[in-house]
């Protein structure tokens, strides 16, 4: 008879018990009830709780708040899992049921990989490498998606789930609007005190894993000033109210917004009544939201878009910005709040500021986003920043770095000048996941971002990107998950271990079928990066025509023994086959139309692209869990099209 004896008393170690619980059970289907009770002298059985309390070493943390440590040692009948801080002892959990070989190959029931089998004697002692490991919302969201996700995070190694937005109604649209499936999909409008309600529930699931909730980002530039975001980058009738009309960035001197949006609007930021209007409504936030574990505070989207007013030109955004973190501080000093800010390094405060400094560094997080790099080209772990030479910033009229390096070179200027921890807001989960159809590369790519960056000192990632990122398989995400877990992962021992449980003992046969993919189609053409001279668009490259025309051969190769496989011994597997049934189709339509854009026949390849894709939308439903039908849509249509409407 097995028993789980909670050392410590949290909400989270109970959450964990519960889990622990259900897994062996599902193991170990025989085994009898389990039993679970607080016992904090208890010798015996699994006994679960902060290594403090057992007494032990946590001292390789530098904060055992932030810093996750997992300790197992395990026989045959128990023993102790924990960790440094409450979320660890749930990490440990799932770490110790991965070693004794159960698997989350993508979020929900059916990607539950859990063998029949008897706990195995376990020990496992490790703190995280990086201590930033999650995402941020994105995409097309559903709701009941939203929980399988949250649930999903801690259980392969991640601590931290962001919201963006105070009502991301916008990412709701997308999913329940369905815009770019609505021959198959009625749209099911949402509205935004729903939203609210749901960012709520989604708080609340965090809370319970203990995970860090991260909070906001766009927004602050136009809310505090009676200016609505709530849809998003929808345009609107450009409408600022008459006591808020000082306060707007000035552009060709007219104070106006940004194409029609509050998100694209910038403020006034050398005016300090502006100021203190975003102060105050950052600080009334951080007082009614003290579960918010990082609240960020970043200006409006888009480039080249700050005020042009006398006052604002004679400093560059970026001083402006350290300004107003100063004053944030202050206030929330005042209002005795430890609310953690975070500001960015993004678009036109990419470069540093050239006079004003950070007060208080205890405060504050650097978040260094590389929105316009190149995604054919990795993160170097030894760069050479002395050749590395950066634009200089030119007020409205900047050009952003093509490569990740110059960005970390810029990171390293906001550093050098502000003491501040520093992490990542990546973007590998928007549109480029979708553009390597054998997906080595780019998970290759992915490991390697990732051991790059933590090289260069960054503590870790945040993804921006859809919640739904494991079409065809969980390959790509569990390589994200793993990496930052720990950084001396190896991408090979990640694929083989991911493949073999999502498709069973003839996973190489899958695999070569990937690389056969890979090498016909060059993910490096798919990112812009292999145009031919004398092309009129960055997808003109004819010589590769003849390599896209192998992938319908490739895929009548495999179709077979992918069919063969449609039912399995685990749901997991079963599911992963059939929706790699799909991508096979989806795989037959793309080389049409790589064909038609490497040979120049732009036109064509638009108008075909719009029937082909919406037409697959027909298997959305089936395998929405994995599948985000929008955001695929949307990232093809960047290549088809030069498609960059985030409205819809």
């Amino acid at each position: 008879m097995y028993k789980i004896n909670k050392i410590t008393s949290n909400h989270t170690v109970d959450f964990a018990a519960e889990e622990l619980k259900k897994y062996l059970r599902m193991m170990m289907p025989r085994c009898g009830e389990i039993e679970i009770a607080y016992n904090p002298l208890a010798t015996d059985g699994f006994r679960l709780g902060l290594m403090q309390d057992f007494g032990l070493d946590t001292s390789e943390a530098d904060d055992v708040t932030l810093d996750d440590i997992l300790h197992i040692d395990c026989d045959e009948c128990g023993g102790i899992i924990a960790g440094s801080n409450y979320r660890s002892v749930l990490l440990a959990v799932y770490r110790y049921l991965t070693i004794n070989g159960c698997r989350w190959l993508f979020p929900g029931i059916d990607g539950e990989f859990i063998p029949m089998k008897n706990i195995e004697p376990t020990k496992f002692h490790k703190m995280a490498d990086c201590r930033y490991r999650g995402q941020c919302n994105e995409g097309a969201e559903c709701q009941a998606l939203m929980m399988e996700e949250i649930d999903f995070t801690p259980k392969v190694g991640m601590n931290i789930f962001m919201i963006e937005f105070d009502i991301p109604k916008i990412y709701y649209d997308r999913y329940y609007n369905h815009p770019f499936n609505s021959e198959y999909r009625e749209p099911e409008p949402v509205n935004a005190d729903m939203v609210l309600q749901w960012k709520r529930q989604c708080e609340a699931e965090l809370s319970k894993r203990g995970l860090e909730f991260h909070d906001m980002g766009h927004g602050w530039t136009a809310e505090p000033f009676g200016i609505d975001t709530t849809d998003g980058w929808v345009a609107g009738d450009g409408k600022i109210p008459p006591e808020s009309k000082d306060f707007v960035a000035m552009m060709e001197g007219e104070r106006k917004l940004y194409l029609n949006t509050g998100l694209d609007t910038n403020f006034c930021m050398s005016n300090p009544a502006a100021r203190k209007k975003v102060v105050d409504s950052v600080c009334d936030y951080a007082e009614k939201s003290t579960n918010v574990d990082y609240l960020h505070v970043w200006l409006a989207d888009g480039s080249n878009n700050h005020c042009e007013c006398e006052e604002c030109q004679k400093k560059i955004p970026s001083d402006f910005y350290v300004i107003l973190m100063n004053e944030i501080d202050e206030e929330l000093t005042r209002r005795n709040l430890a609310t953690r800010i975070v500001f960015i390094c993004y678009v036109d405060t990419t470069w540093a500021p050239e006079v004003e400094v950070i007060k208080n560094p205890d405060r504050f997080s650097l978040l260094v986003a590389a929105i316009s790099r190149d995604y054919s080209k990795r993160v170097d772990t030894d760069i050479d920043f002395d050749s590395i030479e950066l634009k200089p910033f030119v007020r409205n009229r900047n050009v952003l770095p093509s490569t990740v390096n110059e960005y970390i070179k810029h990171g390293n200027m906001w550093r050098e000048k502000n003491k501040v921890p520093s992490f990542v807001y990546e973007y590998h989960f928007w549109w480029p996941q979708f553009h390597d159809l054998g997906m080595f590369d780019f998970g290759k790519l992915i490991s390697d971002d990732i051991v790059g960056y933590y090289k260069n000192g960054f503590k870790g990632i945040v993804e921006d990107g859809s919640q739904r990122s494991f079409f065809p398989n969980g390959l790509l995400f569990h390589t994200y998950a793993a990496t930052l877990f720990d950084t001396t992962a190896d991408f090979e021992d990640i694929k083989a271990d991911i493949l073999s449980h999502a498709y069973g003992e003839d996973w190489q046969v899958v695999a070569q079928m990937f690389t056969e993919l890979g090498r016909a189609v060059d993910f490096r053409y798919l990112m812009g990066s292999l145009t031919a001279p004398g092309g009129k668009s960055k997808y003109y490259n004819p010589s590769l025509v003849p390599y896209f025309s192998r992938v319908k051969g490739i895929v009548e190769k495999y179709r077979p023994f992918v069919l063969e496989h449609k039912n399995m011994p685990y749901r997991a597997q079963t599911v992963s086959y059939r929706v790699l049934a799909r991508y096979l189709d989806l795989c037959v339509i793309l080389a049409d139309l790589l064909m038609l854009k490497a040979a120049g026949n732009d036109k064509e390849a638009l108008d075909e692209f719009k029937p082909k894709l919406r037409e697959f939308g027909k298997y959305e439903l089936e395998m929405e869990h994995v599948y985000d039908h929008t955001m695929c849509f949307r990232s093809w249509h960047r290549l088809f099209g030069d498609f960059d409407n985030p409205t819809v």
